[in-house]
């Protein structure tokens, strides 16, 4: 199993809140004490930690199931229940929560340190004593906890760097960023050599410029040939593309059609194509580089295409200073590291009084999560209980949406497993 992983699912869940209580006060000498059942604790949150200490999602490929404390019943006493833990999800800097169901950003943790709330637990329910009025002094039900429910995230690391290396493998990119830059990626004269992006920092005029050296691209990667969306998810945020070419030809390919290869490449990919780059001619120090670059030129000329060119060998150090100071002087113009901004908010737990009317034959079926937490709610061998669950069908809509449906007096309407003659 490779040590680098930019790619995982995981499930979330927020505690569920706790119920409330239903009891009474007991006291010596006290025949009717009044209600005094405490409320449920608040469910346990989850939130999200960008720790600058981590590299890569491997971690997820160990535990990907994360579920935060329920909170605690209330109790008599006015006693409210304990308050669910949260709990604290660790990603590296870059990594962008989608939501599985919609492939909607839910979150762009790109910030080291920083911390956000991905999911809130669920309310704790009300105990009796809030039900208590001057004509219902001894309420004999109380309110369940809000229940939450299992998100499902796809979890991408982008890497966050201001310059991408990208070219065909084995064109010089490891070895340019180890020359300019204080990393160590591993360099060997074979392709796929580098396997993960690695990074690096040059330091020009007291400003740091992050490098990126990435997986080489192949025909097709943008449709997932080679190492494909895995190259290609990581030049999402560079702000400035470094496209090396091997302008030798030292293994058999054409330059030209190298560098029209990665364009398209790009192209299918979304828009990085659009991205601003620079041309970079690498091991110029071998003699048979000369009549490519003029034919390279020539033929981003034929183009029409603006683009800085500059040949250089990195092998011997030729040329980079030139590159370096154009690099600085482009990334000064160009807008910041591409942000996602948030597409979907999941934080607060559904709680929506939703339902909708079935027909089972002549029955009228009110189905959903709104009938499920009133049903929770309900004492059925209490009378008082019993009104306060027909105002509560009223209020929620339900009585209107059975006239709507066609239900006449004396229909008959099942929520759950009870049934009920319908009464306008």
């Amino acid at each position: 199993m490779s040590n680098f992983v930019d790619r995982v699912k995981i499930t979330c869940k927020a505690g569920n809140g706790g119920n409330g209580s239903v009891s009474f006060h007991r006291e010596k000498f006290v025949t009717n004490g009044g209600p005094d059942g405490g409320d449920g604790g608040h469910g346990g949150d989850v939130y999200v930690f960008t720790d600058p200490n981590m590299h890569t999602l491997l971690d997820f490929r160990f535990k990907s199931k994360f579920t935060a404390q329920s909170g605690g019943d209330g109790a008599g006493g006015r006693c409210s229940g304990k308050r669910g833990e949260s709990i604290t999800i660790k990603v590296p800097p870059g990594t962008v929560f989608r939501d599985a169901e919609t492939n909607l950003v839910v979150a762009d943790m790109d910030t080291p340190g920083e911390t956000r709330l991905l999911l809130k637990g669920g309310r704790g329910g009300w105990g009796n004593m809030h039900f208590a009025t001057p004509t219902r002094q001894a309420p004999n039900f109380a309110k369940p906890g809000t229940k939450t429910e299992i998100h499902t995230f796809l979890l991408e690391l982008k890497t966050i760097a201001d310059v991408g290396l990208v070219g065909y493998p084995n064109v010089g990119k490891s070895t340019l960023l180890s020359v300019v830059t204080s990393a160590k990626p591993k360099i060997g004269n074979y392709h796929f050599t580098t396997l993960t992006p690695n990074l690096g920092i040059v330091r020009r005029h007291g400003e740091d410029i992050v490098l990126a050296d990435i997986p080489g691209l192949v025909e097709g990667a943008s449709e997932g040939v080679g190492l494909g969306h895995d190259f290609l998810r990581h030049v999402d945020r560079t702000r400035l593309l470094l496209h090396l070419v091997d302008i030798s030809g030292s293994e058999g390919r054409d330059p030209i059609e190298d560098y029209d290869q990665i364009n398209r490449e790009l192209e299918n990919y979304g828009d990085l194509a659009s991205r601003p780059q620079i041309l970079v001619l690498n091991k110029s120090d071998l003699c048979e580089s000369t009549e490519n670059v003029d034919r390279m030129k020539a033929h981003i000329a034929s183009l029409g295409v603006s683009i800085p060119v500059f040949t250089i060998s990195a092998a011997t150090h030729q040329g980079l200073e030139p590159l370096l100071d154009c690099v600085e002087e482009k990334l000064r113009d160009l807008p910041p590291i591409q942000h996602y901004e948030p597409e979907t908010v999941l934080l607060e737990t559904k709680t929506t009084e939703s339902f909708h009317i079935e027909m089972d034959g002549e029955v009228f079926v009110v189905v959903g999560s709104a009938m499920d937490h009133l049903l929770d709610s309900v004492n059925f061998d209490d009378d008082e209980s019993i009104n306060w669950f027909h105002r509560s069908l009223r209020r929620l809509g339900v009585i209107d949406a059975l006239r709507d449906a066609g239900a006449g007096e004396g229909a008959t309407v099942r929520i759950a497993d009870i049934d009920f003659d319908f009464i306008d």
